[in-house]
């Protein structure tokens, strides 16, 4: 597998989720170039043996633009390269996982409306030169917030196309300036019982929710910190106020409302990983010839429609992110 070539698929104007509400006259930029286009949704979790969960899905489409007022569901027209109706913005901010909250999908939405994101702080730290800590009036001074269209592939088997605004991580770890020692770089989420009550129901699994990149991974400028979505702040269930999205890999990486990143010299224990070694793998890549042990991956079903489609190497990213990964044998770093 590590010598075979792989080609990256643009993403249809078609297959952008819509919004029933979203009514701002803010253009949405496909960001062109090796960047591509697409912005990916909530990470997803896993759960035990039995449950389900959600992942992400990307694909690349050069310069075009998207007027976001003809991007509601009534009469907007959007239909995917086969005919079949995009899924709306009620699914994506109501389908969600996130088991600080539950491991119920449909009631993440709920049970996450009070969950308090303002004050908010990201400490960068670890092997930099620079350590610094970022409130989020720090990050929209600081970074230029970019808009990207991502699909979202969740391990489970399930898809959606969501637009995210936010920027490359790459912007924020040279402003750290990571030391030649720093190979990977960690995140860490919020964990406060009082406002998560699937920390306490859940006491089983390794709280707090850990995610790692390669270093190199985290540079590729499809890797963004999301700041938004569909031209507004993220909501709690997104991932508020500030998460990781990386396309071309499942959704459990795509961490959640971040407090923490640090740089180190070790790879680190995900997770999922460290939940189920057996089922869930350091690198996460989308990968259609790999099966999980529960859910085949050759195929995923677009939230939104009945049948099933086939699905994209790397999530369609492969001339972008497959030079990361020359010379490995993705069977066995999965």
């Amino acid at each position: 597998m590590a010598d075979k070539k792989y080609k990256s698929v643009p993403l249809h104007p078609s297959e952008i989720t819509p919004e029933r509400l979203y009514l701002s006259r803010r253009k949405f930029m496909k960001i062109a170039s090796v960047a591509g286009v697409a912005a990916a949704l909530a990470a997803c979790g896993v759960k035990p043996a039995g449950s389900s969960m959600p992942e992400t899905e990307a694909v690349g489409s050069a310069t075009q633009s998207i007027d976001p007022t003809q991007t509601t569901a009534a009469g907007s027209g959007l239909l995917d390269d086969l005919g079949d109706a995009a899924s709306s913005f009620e699914d994506i901010v109501n389908f969600n996982n996130f088991y600080e909250f539950t491991t119920n999908k449909e009631q993440v939405a709920e049970l996450s409306r009070n969950f308090i994101t303002s004050p908010w702080e990201l400490k960068v730290g670890g092997l930099v030169n620079n350590p610094k800590t970022f409130n989020m009036d720090d990050i929209f001074k600081l970074f230029e917030q970019e808009e990207r269209i991502y699909r979202l592939r969740c391990v489970e088997g399930w898809s959606m196309v969501i637009p995210w605004s936010g920027f490359p991580i790459s912007k924020l770890l040279n402003e750290v300036e990571p030391t030649e020692e720093a190979k990977y770089l960690v995140f860490e989420t919020l964990a406060r019982p009082s406002e998560m009550p699937g920390l306490e129901k859940n006491s089983y699994f390794p709280w707090p929710y850990i995610e790692g990149l390669r270093l190199d991974e985290a540079m590729n400028d499809l890797a963004i910190l999301a700041t938004g979505l569909y031209g507004k702040e993220l909501l709690p269930q997104s991932g508020a106020p500030i998460r990781l999205v990386v396309p071309w890999k499942y959704g459990f990486k795509s961490i959640k409302s971040i407090i923490r990143m640090d740089l180190v010299s070790e790879r680190p224990a995900p997770f999922w990983v460290m939940a189920a070694a057996n089922e869930y793998g350091f690198y996460a890549n989308v990968n259609p010839e790999v099966p999980h042990p529960r859910w085949s991956q050759a195929t995923e079903r677009r939230i939104g429609e009945l049948g099933r489609r086939e699905t994209l190497m790397f999530n369609g990213y492969a001339e972008e992110v497959a030079h990361l990964y020359e010379g490995m044998d993705l069977s066995i770093n999965f």
